[in-house]
């Protein structure tokens, strides 16, 4: 009975060593904490919830473009709002902000694809004016700024 606790223990120790020698080095993870979580108390101003609606372009959304809001002050994205898909005939999707003061332009990262087209990545940046009607507001998608791809940011 011992010889098979020693041999058993020694296997242990062996993979051990064996996992921790060959193992390649971490990569050390960025840990990003967002300031906009206290922006109420930062600022003394009110969050308030903000509603958009867009008006497709055709030349810009091709068969569909999907925006991802890029959180900026004054306004960070509410969870369940902050990925649009945007057709070239349908935009009954709406985004979903909380800001202390109505923004005037806002950014999305964006790509073009199809309604059920599987997760890729994002080209790059795009810049809206933003019209607002109280808490409503409207991205007119021809009005937007096509910003540099990803790569060239580099």
């Amino acid at each position: 009975m011992k010889k098979i606790i020693s041999i058993l223990l020694g296997l242990v120790v062996f993979c051990g060593a064996h996992a921790a020698d060959s193992s390649t080095p971490a990569t050390p993870r960025v840990s990003i904490f967002s300031t906009s979580t206290d922006w109420q108390a930062v600022t003394g101003l009110r969050l308030n919830e903000y509603n958009g609606t867009f008006i497709s372009d055709k030349k810009l959304v091709g068969r569909g473009l999907v925006l991802y809001y890029l959180d900026g002050f004054p306004c960070y994205g509410l969870g369940y709002g902050v990925r649009v898909w945007v057709g070239p005939d349908y935009n009954h999707e709406h985004l979903h902000i909380a800001c202390v003061a109505t923004p005037t332009e806002i950014k999305f990262a964006y790509r073009n694809a199809v309604r059920d087209a599987d997760q890729a990545t994002t080209t790059g940046i795009l810049t809206c004016p933003v019209d607002a009607d109280g808490r409503e507001l409207t991205i007119d998608l021809s009005d937007c700024t096509v910003g540099p791809d990803w790569d060239e940011y580099k």
